[in-house]
């Protein structure tokens, strides 16, 4: 009975597990009748499809399979950005990302993964996808930071700016 007792069965937990912004407002997935663990799970596996999805993408950049590095690279950033949608909702997610305080730095995440493509198929030049890369961590590091209150401006303070 141990594994009915414990952090992950958060159906058990009842009331001692707030219900967060995360589970607030319907899900994209609510018809489906999931629940909140479910959506949890559905959340977890789309981060760990996606992360698996770049990094295998990435090893294939190095080994000189840019169209393939693309491909494989750019689904991973999707399916993972998608979890989301577990949680709270795309529509949620879409109107969130493009509030005034993290707009640019959505515009340019999003921009940056479509320029991998373009670097990739268009270019062909994979220092130039490694670039754009960079660009797309920057911009999800900053859009992840406009979350957190005040952790901006620490690390603006931080660089000296």
């Amino acid at each position: 009975m141990a594994s009915s007792k414990g952090w992950l069965n958060l159906e058990t937990a009842g009331g001692s597990i707030p219900e967060t912004q995360f589970f607030e407002g319907d899900s994209a997935f609510k018809f489906l009748g999931l629940t909140r663990t479910q959506r949890l799970y559905g959340f977890v596996g789309c981060l760990i499809v996606g992360f698996v999805l770049s990094i295998l993408g990435s090893t294939l950049l190095f080994l000189g399979q840019l169209g393939s590095f693309a491909v494989l690279y750019g689904m991973g950033t999707l399916i993972s950005l998608a979890g989301t949608g577990f949680l709270i909702g795309f529509y949620k997610q879409l109107k969130l990302m493009f509030k005034p305080v993290r707009v640019v730095a959505s515009i340019v995440f999003l921009a940056s993964i479509a320029l991998v493509f373009v670097g990739a198929f268009v270019i062909k030049n994979d220092v130039i996808c490694i670039i754009f890369v960079i660009v797309e961590y920057l911009a999800y590091t900053w859009y992840t930071l406009s979350y957190i209150p005040y952790a901006r401006a620490a690390i603006l303070k931080v660089i000296g700016m």
